[in-house]
């Protein structure tokens, strides 16, 4: 309570909707050609986003190679154009490597948790295209069985844990361990273990992964020569925050949650919070800094990165269309929150935008979905002048962590527009099931 989260500066909130108003002929176009509700894929933004992160981390490292984590939007069209841009793809799963063969990627790196065989084969087969990073002692095993049947040999990383005990040690293998790895290695003729890999999730500042460099760069120099000579990629995850920061609401706060708790209000509709964001030139700065300062100086590897959530996060939107007003502060609109996958709009804060009667000014309202779930919520406030059924709302930024997500509940989910600003007629694309 001493501590409160920095409100959202009401001048920023409002210049961020302006933006978004000034291009809504744009999002009323779609609507009208293609209906409604709508995931609006805008590739412009995508594009320079990928030029943004390569530029930077190029800027700060001398061989860098930045792998888009697929998870973060699994749509292959976003896959599509960051290959195009030069970018590997970093999947976790089976279901993502095949996605990944297909959209022609050259470079994968294939990481999580419990690979089942036939992942662990489909990768063998492809290793002229695959890294794997290695989750356990077992799984090294496992490999080398698969591979020595193939007479392939692999080209494998060991993933570490960052997190000895918590639930996030499901991930990889302890630094202390990370020798004994090595030795199991060579003893595996068809794996060549050639790199390391590390993740910390949702970063706001470079600080989880410099403290974690620091450590690594510790055990590496207890290394022996032949081992640290066989280092050819340090991978150093993803993570990256978006620049904006992260917006709350009242209820996320950690106010709000202990007030939550009491059963108090947190606060009203139109108090947003922010947490903020450091700029992506700083995390790579700061990893640069962390390198040069901590690992030995004669290791001479590639500096591998896995941008998700900051490639693609404001580089999809997510449309609506009010169908019902239940009160002057209760609406329902054509599609429900599966379309995002989970109850985001409790705790995350992304102003809902009515393209049909524009405004920076925010009203209170109850934005509701059509699921039948009390937790279907879009926002508790909209800007414009006013809101009435057939009203186009917009929800920008919607781009990370929610496509992937979505979930076949009740109702079905919006189909994929793929907007080119140079095209002004812009194709309809469909979701990865069909």
């Amino acid at each position: 309570m001493k501590q409160p989260t920095p409100p959202l500066e009401r001048r920023e909130l409002e210049a961020f909707v302006q933006r978004f108003i000034n291009c809504r002929d744009v999002f009323l176009h779609l609507v009208k050609n293609h209906g409604s509700p709508l995931y609006a894929l805008d590739r412009e933004t995508l594009i320079a986003k990928g030029r943004q992160f390569f530029s930077v981390f190029a800027g700060s490292h001398s061989a860098v190679q930045p792998y888009y984590a697929v998870k973060s939007n699994n749509h292959p069209e976003i896959a599509r154009t960051l290959i195009d841009l030069g970018y590997g793809l970093d999947v976790s799963s089976g279901l993502e490597l095949e996605m990944a063969l297909e959209c022609g990627a050259g470079a994968i790196i294939f990481s999580g948790p419990g690979k089942v065989d036939a992942e662990l084969d489909l990768a063998v087969n492809h290793s002229d295209r695959v890294t794997l990073l290695l989750d356990s002692f077992a799984e090294l095993e496992r490999v080398e069985q698969i591979a020595a049947k193939r007479r392939a040999t692999v080209r494998a990383g060991i993933r570490l844990t960052t997190q000895e005990s918590g639930i996030w040690r499901k991930f990889g293998v302890p630094l202390d361990d990370l020798a004994r790895f090595f030795e199991a290695a060579d003893q595996c003729r068809h794996v060549r273990l050639c790199g390391m890999q590390f993740h910390i999730s949702w970063n706001l500042n470079p600080e989880n992964q410099v403290r974690f460099i620091s450590r690594l760069g510790a055990t590496l120099r207890n290394f022996n020569q032949k081992h640290r000579s066989a280092v050819e990629f340090l991978d150093i995850g993803g993570g990256y925050w978006p620049p904006e920061g992260e917006w709350l609401q009242p209820a996320a706060t950690s106010p709000g949650i202990l007030l939550g708790a009491i059963g108090e209000s947190a606060g009203s509709a139109t108090d947003h919070f922010k947490q903020a964001a450091v700029p992506l030139e700083e995390f790579s700065t700061r990893i640069r800094q962390a390198i040069a300062e901590h690992l030995p100086p004669d290791l001479n590897f590639m500096l591998f990165c896995e941008p998700g959530r900051w490639l693609c996060h404001e580089a999809m939107h997510i449309l609506v269309t009010v169908v019902d007003r239940k009160a002057p502060d209760l609406v329902i609109t054509d599609a429900g929150t599966n379309a995002v996958g989970w109850e985001r709009f409790e705790n995350d804060f992304f102003p809902v935008i009515n393209l049909t009667r524009p405004s920076v000014t925010e009203r209170e309202c109850l934005v509701a979905g059509s699921l039948c779930t009390p937790h279907d919520i879009w926002g508790y406030s909209y800007f414009g002048e006013d809101i009435k059924p057939g009203d186009l709302l917009l929800i920008p930024n919607q781009g990370a962590y929610t496509y992937s997500l979505r979930q076949h509940f009740i109702k079905p989910l919006p189909q994929v527009v793929v907007m080119d600003r140079t095209n002004p007629t812009p194709h309809l694309s469909g979701n990865l099931t069909d």
